[in-house]
């Protein structure tokens, strides 16, 4: 079976938003490629974007967490465009609960856990980041 991989852009706070979410998730990240990382002649880089994120990824189970910063030189991600939202189905209605708890805080809630009309233990919001998110835990 495939696995869905996340890959979120950011506009300079990539490494803010992956430590958010580790401090969530827990893990360590697999990953951490600066932009300073891949300068060459070719490919120059300016001094303010060095430290910025290339490529960051974060194990969460058996899938990957991915993001990076995008050079200011390719112009502005839209934060509050609507972004692809990323689903999480938990194994216990308390890692639901942990996981909303965690990744909401200063964010905003669309719609709060609690039992959706189709049966299952269903929340969803946009973090702090602007990223959205769904959380479900499906008994069955």
């Amino acid at each position: 079976m495939a696995l869905i991989n996340p890959s979120i852009n950011f506009n300079g706070n990539a490494e803010e938003a992956f430590a958010f979410y580790q401090a969530a998730f827990g893990g360590t990240f697999t990953k951490i490629v600066r932009f300073k990382d891949l300068a060459t002649d070719a490919f120059r880089v300016s001094e303010y974007e060095a430290d910025k994120i290339m490529h960051i990824a974060l194990p969460i189970g058996p899938n990957l967490l991915i993001g990076n910063d995008v050079p200011e030189s390719m112009g502005p991600v839209n934060e509050n465009e609507n972004r692809s939202k990323i689903f999480i189905s938990t194994q216990t209605l308390e890692e639901s609960d942990r996981l909303f708890t965690a990744l909401s805080h200063g964010g905003a809630v669309e719609v709060p856990m609690n039992q959706s009309p189709w049966g299952s233990y269903f929340g969803m919001f946009r973090d702090k980041f602007g990223i959205e998110w769904m959380i479900e835990h499906n008994p069955s």
